[in-house]
């Protein structure tokens, strides 16, 4: 009889440890579990997100966003790494947010889950330029960024600062973004970490030239800045801030200042400037626009904190952190122990 009675108390109290190992999962890994989603502004759809759960009143927010293969699962993982190597998941949510496409073929990610009804949409190039999401009630992608900094201060309001990381074309949207994003809400710093764009958006029309050549510029390069000659639309939109789309909302100028005024660092990783294995050449973006801002990652991110030192002089102290070790590879940058300097404050 006592048999039965602690066999029956056993399969009681299993959907509760079951219910507290899903709680604590979203601190180790992306699932389903940890995916919420809301609803964008003026009836747009619905955007998803990824969200840990170890921070039941966080003080901060780390958001990592995803590159072009859409892997906001592996991104927030990196995301979940990085927090836990600095000791801070107690006070940290990490989130990631996913920005779903219509035709998923070209830019899907083994275990992000396929778009819903009801969801936004864009497409695979577009979300990272910042164009409006598909169909009647069309949203620009960062307007949607926006509005997941206000639903996160919704959902958390405990939080006081928002960094936002992205690594490769995240980086590149969110690089992009800086100078068009709204006011955050109010009592929320907002801050940026850019980790290995394939491409930089100039405020100038030059652009950068190494003394000695590209070959030799790996770390410490020393820059003059000229207007490339042999380059038609290397300042247009997304390389430079001629021909802007309507749907960004700014002028050149107020995008520059707005940029300007922003808390922005950098990474790089050291070996993501070649053509080797690891530093993914072949979706490196080489488009004269592109290849007019270096020739790797690498020299593009070094090139262009050069440029905002000699002509866009941020108000605020930028460091540029190149991470020993490591090629195009999120799970190695983000969670770096010289990127904390970066993610987690200064």
């Amino acid at each position: 009889m006592m048999r039965l009675v602690l066999w029956a108390l056993l399969l009681m109290l299993a959907p509760l440890r079951v219910l507290a190992a899903e709680d604590g999962a979203c601190a180790e890994r992306a699932g389903s579990a940890c995916l919420r989603s809301f609803e964008l502004p003026e009836q747009a759809g619905r955007m998803s997100f990824y969200a840990s759960d170890s921070a039941p009143a966080p003080q901060s927010v780390l958001v990592v966003m995803h590159g072009h293969p859409r892997d906001a699962n592996r991104s927030f993982e990196a995301g979940l790494q990085a927090v836990r190597g600095a000791g801070r998941l107690a006070d940290t949510l990490v989130v990631a947010p996913l920005y779903q496409v219509a035709d998923a073929n070209r830019c899907h990610t083994r275990g992000v889950p396929l778009a819903q009804a009801g969801d936004a949409l864009w497409t695979c190039a577009g979300w990272l330029a910042g164009e409006p999401s598909l169909g009647p009630q069309p949203i620009g992608a960062f307007a949607a960024l926006d509005a997941l900094l206000v639903e996160l201060h919704r959902q958390w309001p405990s939080v006081r600062s928002v960094t936002l990381a992205g690594f490769s074309a995240g980086a590149q949207m969110l690089q992009h973004s800086i100078g068009f994003a709204a006011d955050p809400p109010a009592g929320i710093a907002v801050r940026y970490v850019i980790a290995d764009p394939g491409s930089w958006l100039y405020f100038d029309p030059v652009r950068p030239l190494p003394e000695g050549g590209w070959a030799a510029c790996a770390a410490g390069c020393r820059f003059t800045f000229q207007v490339p000659q042999a380059c038609p639309g290397y300042d247009h939109w997304k390389y430079g801030v001629q021909a802007l789309p309507g749907y960004l909302g700014r002028s050149a100028e107020q995008a520059r200042a707005r940029y300007g005024a922003t808390q922005v660092d950098y990474l790089e990783g050291a070996l993501d400037s070649s053509r080797a294995k690891g530093a993914f050449y072949p979706i490196l973006d080489t488009s004269c626009a592109a290849m007019a801002q270096g020739p790797f990652r690498l020299q593009r991110g070094l090139a262009y904190t050069a440029y905002e030192q000699t002509l866009l002089k941020p108000q605020l102290a930028r460091r540029m952190i190149v991470v020993p070790g490591c090629g195009h590879d999120v799970t190695c940058v983000l969670p770096s122990e010289a990127a904390r300097a970066v993610l987690f404050g200064r």
